[in-house]
């Protein structure tokens, strides 16, 4: 069977320009969980490997002893990032995958390891306006 050429402007199917952007809202979670610069990092690259997403950078800065953390990970498929205030037990995470990744689990990865007392997602399917 014979393939046929994707147009010079197309990208392959892996990087088209759909995909799921989740924001969630993570509140009651113990604070020693929120201030951990290191093991942030570690759970959202963790998170974006269980998502089936590739990893090319992150960078995490800690804002002092006790307070928050604000993290990026970015992604081949776009990103996860991380904001977290230690002192109201809350914790504001966005994923954005495209292609084949899995956002979702992503998430569960990260629910999993935060333990939030509740948790408000919202999910919208990112795609070019025709």
């Amino acid at each position: 069977m014979k393939r046929e050429a994707l147009p010079a402007h197309a990208a392959p199917a892996i990087h088209a320009p759909t995909g799921t952007h989740v924001l969630a809202d993570l509140s009651g979670i113990a604070a020693e969980k929120l201030c951990d610069c290191a093991a942030l990092e570690t759970l959202l690259r963790n998170a974006a490997d269980a998502a089936q997403a590739r990893v090319l950078f992150s960078h995490f800065h800690a804002f002092g002893e006790g307070q928050g953390v604000t993290g990026v990970v970015l992604l081949a498929e776009s990103h996860i990032t991380i904001h977290t205030w230690p002192e109201y037990g809350f914790a504001a995470a966005d994923i954005f995958m495209c292609g084949s990744a899995q956002p979702e689990l992503a998430l569960a990865l990260i629910e999993q390891a935060l333990r939030p007392g509740g948790t408000r997602i919202t999910r919208t399917q990112r795609a070019p306006v025709s």
